[in-house]
This record gives structure tokens, sequence and C-alpha cells, in this order.
């Protein structure tokens, strides 16, 4: 556990302890008062990372409370930050700039043309949500999504080649006011929030797919059990009262009743047995932002001119060179994670392919950029994709 030990370390000398490691795997802390004091640890205090614990060691890990004790210390500081990232060598020239725009862009019903390629500073926001499912078990984990302020693209490759650069990188650099004001303006709040909404709930569902196949199995297996065993008993319960529908006498009836009663009190059993798997399987997740980071980067700027019928259209595509990589296009409807684009004949909007698909009701194709909420010729509502 080096890297929490490593995180633990830089906390505790935030907070102004003096900390020295140990052997095997330990540090030695001494506390300051308000550290004693939130912590409940005396003043000279041993921690433990790994398997094997120093001595009077107390063992800190990934379970229990230790995360959210160690974040109350830090409460909003490191949650948002500003960078700028600074190219170690001269931004290397593109020989073939149509041949990365084939990769790029794929518009089915449209034509582009290369207006231009130009050097440029992209403002790109960086955001880390944490998300907690519980069920029956605990689900927590980390999504991170990525996007490029300037030309409104989801860089979700990009950011993962970036991070690990970002990571190794221990020169931070503050965001030049030149550089700052050459990368345009932020999105504001309602931009945001309807860019990162939809694409957040789209990544949180792909994560704890894993999760929610388990559980269903553990849900279909209990279920499957809980029916086997009270369906057996309702069988008996059964065979005895048809056994006894020929007799007659109050012994006879008396038996009837009691086989009746059994029957309605393994209906009941059954019955709160399912009511205990539905609470016990009931499925809560929470999401919260965790942290930002908005990222000024040197990139190389294609300005695309986009035709589709008499219509046309400039957008801007960004090569990024620090991880030499060509973001997706822009989308004015959809998540905007594929290459692939329709282009609209109203407004040329660029959407995602389901952004121009046919009415289910009509069957009119439509641009939900241009109609979000229902189809412009039968009125038919669609789902939001927040």
């Amino acid at each position: 556990m080096g890297e929490l030990r490593d995180f633990v370390s830089d906390v505790l000398e935030i907070e102004g302890s003096a900390v020295e490691a140990v052997e095997p795997d330990g540090l030695e802390v001494l506390a300051p008062e308000p550290l004693r004091t939130a912590m409940d640890w005396p003043e000279l205090v041993r921690l433990g990372f790994g398997a094997e614990l120093p001595a009077g060691a107390v063992a800190v890990g990934f379970e229990g409370d230790w995360l959210d004790r160690f974040g109350a210390l830090l409460r909003d500081r490191g949650r948002w930050a500003e960078r700028q990232l600074v190219l170690p060598d001269p931004m290397p020239r593109i020989a073939y700039p149509e041949r990365l725009l084939d990769h790029a862009l794929d518009l089915p019903n449209a034509i582009w043309r290369l207006h231009g390629v130009s050097t440029a500073w992209a403002r790109c926001l960086l955001l880390a949500f944490r998300y907690t499912a519980v069920s029956d078990e605990k689900r927590e984990g980390l999504v991170w999504l990525g996007f490029n302020q300037g030309t409104g693209a989801v860089i979700d490759d990009v950011l993962a080649r970036l991070r690990p650069l970002l990571a190794a990188d221990t020169e931070w650099q503050v965001p030049d006011p030149d550089v700052r004001r050459a990368a345009g303006p932020a999105w504001d709040a309602p931009t945001l929030e309807a860019r990162v909404r939809p694409l957040l709930k789209h990544r949180v569902r792909l994560e704890m797919e894993p999760f929610l196949r388990t559980m269903r199995r553990r849900l279909d297996r209990d279920r499957t059990r809980i029916h086997e065993y009270h369906n057996d008993l309702h069988l008996v319960a059964q065979k005895r009262l048809a056994s006894l529908a020929g007799a007659s006498g109050e012994k006879a009836e008396g038996d009837r009743k009691r086989e009746m009663l059994r029957i309605a009190a393994i209906e009941r059993e059954y019955s709160a047995k399912l009511d205990d798997l539905r609470r016990n399987y009931a499925l809560r997740v929470t999401i919260e932002w965790a942290q930002g980071l908005e990222l000024f980067v040197p990139v190389q700027r294609f300005e695309v001119l986009v035709k589709r019928r008499k219509g046309e259209r400039l957008i801007c595509i960004d090569w990024h060179p620090t991880v030499r990589l060509m973001e997706p296009p822009p989308s004015d409807w959809g998540l905007g994670l594929e290459r692939s684009r329709l282009i609209c004949d109203d407004h040329l909007h660029i959407t995602d392919a389901a952004g121009q698909s046919p009415c289910p009701s009509c069957g009119r194709a439509w641009c939900r950029a241009c109609h979000p909420t229902a189809c412009p010729r039968c009125g038919q509502a669609i789902k939001s994709l927040g």
C-alpha cells in the first residue's frame, strides 16, 4: 500500500505533523493538537499500511472509514485546480492533416473540407466523480470525464493518456494570463450541467454493469431457493387437503381447516420473504463531485468546413501533441463518444447517429437538436439524455 502511505504522509504533513517512515511499510507521526483531536490520536502514533505492521502500529487501509477521515482533514482543499501544460519540445509539424481528419471524422450524409490548421491553446476540463452503489453489497468507484471547452468535444480517450503524464510531471505551472485569454471562456453553469449529466449517467452505468450482473445472479439464486422451498411446502399441504376431499365428519372438517390455514400461512410467509428480498437488494446509487482540473494545453486546431446540401458550417477539432491523438468531432446532441456524426438540414446541427433516427411512432426522421422534446410531426415525446 505504498500509494496510500504516501497519500497519508502528504496529508499529515499539510496538517503540520512531523512524519517519518518506519519499516515495514509504516509511518511514525508526531501530531499537533488539532490533528490529535480530529483523529483521536496520542501525540506520537505509529501507522501501518501492510500485512505486517510495525510494533505498536495502528492498521490503516482502504476498508473502514479511513479515507473519509483523511478526506475530512482536507475538506475542500485540492478539489479544484488550474494547470498549464508546457511541451518539452517545439510543437510538431503535421505533414498530412487530411489523413488525420479521415480517421477522426465520419460524416455519412455530408462532406468536409479542411479550411486551415493553426497552433492554439485549449481549455480542457477534467472532472472526477465518486459513485457509491449499495444493495446487499457495496460498490464504490471513481469516474473521470473530460471536455474541451473550446471545441465542445468529449475527450475521454485523450484524458486516459493525459492523466499518467500529469501524475508523472511534478512541475506545476499556473496558467499564464495570455494563455488563459487565448484559450477562450469557460462554460457557464447551465452548459456544464447539460454536458456533464448525460455523460456521467452513461459512464456510471458502464462502471456498475459488472456489479449489477453479479447482484442479479445473487437475487435470482435467492429467489429460486425461496420459491422452491415454499413451493414444496405448498404442494405437500395441497396433497393433504386433496386427500381429505372425500372424508366426512367433525375430525375431517377440522383437518381440512388446518390444512387451509397452513396453505394461507405458507403463502403469507412466501410473500414476506419476497418483500425481504426486495428490501435487501434495493439499489441505492449516490454520485458526488470529487475533484476538478482546468487544464490549458497547446494543440493544433483544425478548422473544418462541413457542407450539407446548400448549407455549410465551420467546426474546430483539436489534435493534442502531448498524447499525439485527435479528439472526436463536437456534437450538438448525444454523448459525443463516437466519431460518426450526422448533419441536419434545417440548422446544420451535428449529432450522434441516434440524434436523427426515425420516430418510433410515425417513422419520420428528425433532428433531436432542433426538436429536443418531441417529434415535430406526431408529437411523440422522447426521453431526455439527462
